[in-house]
């Protein structure tokens, strides 16, 4: 975030921002800060979970006043953590912040701080090549390669990184904050239109302050950056005795006064460590000396490696990269830049740990983020195979990763074992991309414990989301009620019908999508934190399946997320569904609609049919959450509730899709054998005997 109360200082000193007219240029823009300030700004759903939809709408409003203003964008965004730690202390504090934010957000309180939902990046990332937008995710943080880019193209950087205002970048920078997109205007003569924003140059700010531009690298590391704080290091340094004015701003004002007398970087440092030196002892000095010098450092531009990749479609190239970088193998940097490939990869390679995001949930219970992590062994498992392998031995050996997370109101660690999978005991991640396809896929399911036959019924695009909430139903702790299992298959139907209605032509809304609209939660309510907590476990599990999937090459379609959860909604949806109000009330008149929920449902209850699923119904909310219920107690529920919408209007197998439900499948009906607990179930269960059907896609 750069250096803390700097945005503040410029605001005080407003003449540096010079205020313009923007048209006809290129833009870099810096990806991971904008989708935070889209995302806030636009007050969107904090605390169910995130509203994907809204957002998605948000940004394709941003990118279309900037093509209506000819700007042309390249938008770039943060990959791994830096490689050199630097930063680690400034992360861990952040990452407490976020947890503490997070369990504000739970009990009602909303400050001035914000939580992102777990897949705001995968949505982003989609929107952006939906929308055909230049995009880049870098190796490692994006602050140098942004500057780097924009020195090289001339053109201005669009952010509210104060780090910005210290980078020397000819055509300036731009500060999201005062970059008014919604309120785009058109010049009278020329008919052009143009964004209204402010523009910073470092020549503007050394202008106004007298100082040299080469010490800014100095002033910004003296003044505390995300690398270097000297109060941390029991370093105080009183700047505002230099000041000319006194307040909250002394401390800024003073340290330029003082930095009038230096031309270059090395003068002027070597002047702040005869002052710390005067007032502290040798091993201070020298551990000031260290930080101060990594700090400078992060403001000299390398060459950038984007240029190729904008221009040439190609990746850096492993003899570009610094040293530490070249341990991923060569295959694996074209898709990490295209954000094909998760970026937790370079963490757990270079560093050795994952530092997991908060969201709202039970702060009694245990992190969301436990119930994925068999997945994430997985992951780090093909991560690390191979890279230190023993030959001597027949299974390559594995490492631990260090894992960050929530643990009640606090940030904590633990070591956590990678783990392979038999279907994956052959594969080396440096020719993880030639593996088989059906190996990719078999290691994937295998992991989520679900097999090819069971998503057979599911449309392609939907099978990985259906895939991973049969594993969150067998991992959840404590286990989800019903109404929360349905609630979420509704909201993933109510996420395919807006996704039909965005994508096609003339599309009619019927009654389902119009039903469920209805039900979106509106103004502040209670939030039902168990519902939280749930919804948040099946999110995690969902953020880690996508990881894994890139890394094994797409085993499964990779599904468009900003449909497949809409707290607001599902929330709702829940409580509607504890009050008496039934799946088949709401899919009604939308035969597709019934079928795609049927077809969903049908593919859970297959993929249970042989194991204990701890699936609590709304009547049993009250007992403890060890309690499990057996499998032909589910079985019952599920049947059931899938057998429900046999007799809904034009809801058969096989009939014709109409208006909203023309979802663009191929129904084909399949009859299958049932198994002796089928037999068993309807012996007990009359209802059952009625001959059933798996739903095909072609």
């Amino acid at each position: 975030m750069g250096v803390q109360g700097l945005t503040s200082f410029m605001e005080e000193n407003g003449n540096i921002l010079k205020d313009v007219h923007l048209r006809n240029s290129k833009l870099i823009i810096d990806g991971s800060n904008l989708f935070n300030l889209l995302y806030f700004n636009s007050r969107l759903d904090q605390s169910h979970g995130g509203d994907y939809d809204a957002f998605e709408d948000q940004v394709c409003k941003f990118f279309k006043a900037l093509r209506d203003c000819d700007i042309d964008p390249f938008v770039i965004v943060d990959g791994g953590s830096d490689y050199t730690d630097k930063k680690f202390e400034t992360l861990k504090n952040r990452a407490q912040s976020r947890i503490k934010t997070a369990n504000d957000l739970s009990m009602g309180l909303h400050g001035s701080g914000g939580v992102l939902p777990t897949l705001i990046k995968h949505v982003f990332k989609q929107i952006l090549i939906s929308l055909n937008v230049q995009f880049a995710k870098c190796i490692c943080e994006a602050d140098q390669e942004i500057a780097s880019l924009a020195r090289s193209w001339n053109c201005p950087v669009l952010s509210n990184d104060s780090d910005f205002y210290i980078f020397d970048i000819q055509a300036g920078f731009l500060p999201t904050s005062h970059f008014h997109w919604q309120k785009v205007s058109m010049d009278r003569r020329s008919s052009q239109r143009h964004i209204p924003c402010k523009h910073y140059t470092t020549t503007s700010f050394c202008r106004h302050f007298n100082i040299n531009r080469e010490v800014l690298p100095v002033f910004a590391s003296v003044a505390g950056n995300d690398y270097v704080k000297l109060h941390n290091m029991g370093v105080s340094l009183r700047w505002e005795e230099y000041s000319s004015i006194v307040g909250r701003f002394a401390r800024f004002d003073g340290l330029l006064n003082w930095l009038t007398h230096f031309q270059g970087q090395e003068e002027a440092l070597d002047s702040v460590l005869r002052l710390i030196s005067h007032s502290n002892n040798r091993q201070k000095t020298d551990a000031a000396l260290q930080g101060l010098s990594l700090g400078i450092e992060e403001y000299h531009l390398p060459p950038s490696c984007l240029e190729r990749f904008f221009n040439d479609g190609v990746g850096p190239g492993l003899g570009r990269l610094p040293e530490p970088l070249r341990v991923l193998p060569d295959w694996t940097l074209l898709p990490l830049m295209k954000g094909r490939l998760p970026s937790c990869m370079v963490d757990v390679l270079l560093l050795g740990r994952v530092m997991h995001g908060a969201q709202v949930e039970d702060p009694r219970l245990p992190c969301g983020n436990n119930t994925s992590r068999p997945v994430r062994q997985v992951l780090y498992g093909l991560l690390l195979s191979g890279r230190r392998a023993d030959h001597s031995s027949q299974r390559p050996p594995v490492d631990d990763v260090e894992e960050y997370y929530r643990e009640g109101k606090s940030l904590t660690s633990c070591m956590v074992e990678a783990v392979l999978p038999k279907a994956a005991e052959q594969m080396q991640l440096d020719t993880l991309d030639q593996a088989p396809r059906s190996v990719q896929l078999e290691v994937f399911l295998e992991t989520l414990g679900v097999s090819q036959s069971t998503l057979s019924g599911v449309p392609p695009h939907l099978r990985l989301p259906v895939a991973v909430t049969c594993y969150w139903l067998r991992h959840a702790h404590p286990p989800p009620e019903l109404p929360v299992l349905q609630a979420l298959l509704l909201g993933l139907v109510y996420g395919e019908l807006c996704r039909q209605r965005k994508s096609q032509r003339g599309f009619m809304e019927g009654p389902v999508l119009e039903r469920l609209r209805g039900l979106i939660q509106r103004g502040r309510r209670s939030l039902d934190l168990g519902v939280a907590h749930a919804y948040s476990q099946w999110q995690c599990c969902l953020k880690e399946s996508l990881d894994l999937n890139q890394l094994l090459c797409f085993p499964l379609a990779e599904p468009q997320c900003a449909w497949l959860y809409k707290g607001t909604l599902v929330h709702q949806l829940v409580t509607k569904l504890r009050g008496g109000l039934t799946p088949d009330s709401l899919l009604i008149g939308g035969p597709c609609s019934g079928q795609l929920y049927r077809a969903m449902l049908g593919a859970i209850l297959n993929s249970h049919d042989a194991a204990v699923i701890p699936l609590v119904s709304g009547q049993q909310r009250a007992t403890p959450p060890s309690l499990t219920q057996p499998l032909d107690d589910l079985t019952a529920h599920l049947h059931i509730l899938a057998l429900e919408y046999d007799d809904d209007d034009g809801a058969g197998g096989g009939s014709k899709a109409k208006s909203e439900d023309d979802l663009g499948w191929t129904l084909v009906s399949v009859r299958t054998r049932h198994k002796s607990k089928d037999r068993f179930n309807r012996a007990r269960n009359p209802e059952f005997s009625r001959k059933q059907e798996r739903i095909g896609w072609e």
